[in-house]
């Protein structure tokens, strides 16, 4: 997940009040699957009969990463999974998803979401269950996100007979760029569900805590490549050619003025150019140069302003350098995702659950982060809600954050999770 680049440095925890389950909420009390042994969810997720299931599942996944779209043997041990627990699902849902479903089958519906894909990376961590596969890795915590739910799954399901509605079970492929949310969607599998939660493990939160806020949560976010094109030539005669290295240069710090002299300073918006390839020789002028970058705002508004500045701003500095430039916003190959914006009152929920279950002390808010998710698809058309879960135990060991080569899970942290989305569906 592409926002823990940044997490380590904007959390800024502040200890939540309690307030009443879905104060002057829409998705009112009336919809809530109530179970009246929430409570006891945590304690027993923490049996080792449940605990030890979960961790066993987390370190199989680990051991057999798949990228997006290509999650077929994960996709089939949870299906096993659900098929020893007695879960009914939908499969194949989105290629390799699978919806399961436990309850009495009618409404109200609630969804509690993992993602399931791995990184393209090199695991460096050296364990007994590290990835077996070269070049792939489990460098966000998907294959814990697994692991937790199918442990609420396991506590929902012997608590089956006390569910007033039906708990929807999405495991979804390709969050990491894929867009797997939308395909989700797409698919319909989702069209009668009234909410849906999600979370993400975070190794700057310490274990037993979760972190979150209502409203804008992370940024929306979007891509984009140009070609610049000139004419090459020796550098020692530059006159004789168009230089685009020249051209790209100024786009780029043109580029920054977007920002810096267009958008409202209170209105957090980036612009980075990250890549910039061009030229194989000290003393030749390329006939072209390619550069790229990512956007990122918090409003669908701004989203399209800067995408709209951005082309205008690489042709015409491209124009004034006498070169000729192509701006690709490459829809096809990287998915736009919307900003994650928290539902209000399902806030005010989370806030009354997680503090039954953790104690109010642990539940903690946060700054916006520029990074994103793709659980904001879900929240586009139907109350969504996401939260950071807390796997940090500073005594134990200083934890990697996600995309690390290095990354580690804290199992500690799975009975947390498992417990957090079976009281947050009921």
């Amino acid at each position: 997940m592409d926002f823990f680049k940044w997490v380590n440095l904007f959390i800024i925890f502040h200890c939540f009040a309690s307030t009443p389950i879905f104060s002057d909420s829409s998705f009112s009390s009336n919809e809530h699957l109530a179970v009246p042994t929430t409570t006891k969810f945590l304690d027993l997720a923490k049996e080792p009969r449940v605990f030890d299931w979960m961790v066993n599942i987390r370190r199989k996944i680990h051991e057999n990463p798949e990228l997006g779209y290509e999650e077929f043997e994960t996709s089939e041990l949870i299906r096993a999974e659900l098929d020893k627990l007695g879960i009914t699902y939908k499969h194949p849902v989105a290629v390799t998803g699978v919806i399961g479903f436990i309850g009495t089958g009618l409404p109200p519906f609630v969804a509690i979401r993992a993602d399931m894909d791995a990184l393209l990376m090199q695991e460096m961590v050296d364990w007994k269950h590290k990835s077996k596969v070269p070049g792939k890795m489990h460098a966000c915590g998907h294959d814990g996100h697994v692991a937790m739910l199918l442990g609420a799954a396991k506590i929902l399901k012997e608590h089956e007979k006390e569910i007033r509605g039906t708990v929807v079970l999405v495991f979804q492929p390709a969050e990491e760029g894929g867009g797997g949310a939308k395909r989700i969607l797409d698919a319909g599998a989702l069209e009668n569900v009234s909410a849906i939660f999600g979370l993400h493990i975070a190794n700057s939160l310490p274990i037993g805590a979760v972190a979150s806020r209502s409203g804008p949560l992370f940024a929306g976010s979007g891509f984009f490549e140009a070609i610049i094109s000139g004419k090459g030539g020796h550098a020692a005669i530059p006159q004789h050619s168009i230089d685009p290295i020249l051209a790209a240069s100024n786009v780029i710090v043109s580029l920054q003025h977007i920002v810096s002299r267009e958008a409202d300073p209170l209105d957090s918006q980036v612009v980075t150019v990250a890549k910039f390839q061009g030229g194989g020789a000290f003393n030749v002028i390329p006939d072209s140069v390619t550069i790229g970058g990512t956007f990122r705002a918090f409003s669908k508004e701004s989203f399209m302003q800067l995408r709209h500045r951005i082309e205008q701003v690489i042709t015409g500095q491209a124009a004034v350098q006498r070169c000729n430039a192509t701006v690709s916003f490459l829809d096809e190959e990287k998915t736009f995702f919307p900003p994650t914006v928290n539902n209000p009152d399902l806030h005010g929920f989370f806030r009354t659950v997680a503090g039954d279950l953790l104690g109010v002390n642990k539940v903690n808010d946060m700054q916006p982060l520029m990074g994103s998710e793709d659980f904001s698809f879900y929240q586009e058309v139907l109350p969504g809600y996401f939260f950071l879960l807390g796997m940090e135990n500073a005594s134990v060991e200083r934890l990697e954050s996600p995309h690390s080569p290095y990354f580690k899970i804290n199992e500690d942290a799975l009975p947390y999770g498992a417990a957090l989305h079976a009281s947050l569906a009921t």
